[in-house]
C-alpha cells in the first residue's frame, strides 16, 4: 500500500494491527512458529529456542493462541500432556515470515558491521569525562 492509499486509521493509537503486527516483530513469536513446522510439546520447543525462559514461552504460546497463530491440544496420555501446533492462519504467515527470515541471514554479516563502525563513531564522539 501506497502512504496515500493506507486508510487514516492505521497510524492511530487504537489500529488493531498494532498488537499483532507487535506480536508478529517479536523474536520468540516468530522463533516459536518456526519451531511449529510439526506439532510439539513446550518441552520440546522450549528445548529448541535457547535462551527462552518457561515464563516467557508461556506467554508467548498464550499470546500466539489467543490471535489465532496456533492451536493448543489436550492429549489424552497419562500424565496430561499439551500439544501446539499452527492454525491455517498462522500457516499464512509462514511464506512472508520467510523471507523476512532469509533477509536477515543473507544481511546479518553487513548489519553487524554497521553496528560496530556505529559503536565506534559513537565512543570515540563521546566527550571525555
Amino acid at each position: 500500500m501506497t502512504e496515500t492509499s493506507e486508510p487514516e486509521w492505521v497510524f492511530r493509537s487504537d489500529c488493531p494491527t498494532r498488537p499483532i503486527l507487535d506480536q508478529i516483530a517479536d523474536k520468540w513469536s516468530m522463533m516459536t512458529m518456526a519451531v511449529l513446522a510439526e506439532p510439539k510439546r513446550f518441552n520440546q520447543i522450549k528445548r529448541r529456542l535457547e535462551g527462552v525462559t518457561q515464563r516467557v514461552l508461556t506467554q508467548t504460546l498464550r499470546r500466539l493462541e489467543r490471535n489465532g497463530m496456533i492451536e493448543r491440544r489436550v492429549l489424552p496420555t497419562s500424565p496430561v500432556g499439551v500439544e501446539y501446533s499452527l492454525t491455517p492462519l498462522g500457516e499464512s504467515l509462514r511464506e512472508p515470515f520467510s523471507h523476512l527470515y532469509t533477509w536477515a541471514v543473507e544481511n546479518a554479516d553487513d548489519i553487524v558491521a554497521r553496528q560496530q563502525a556505529y559503536d565506534a563513531r559513537s565512543s570515540s564522539d563521546a566527550p571525555a569525562g
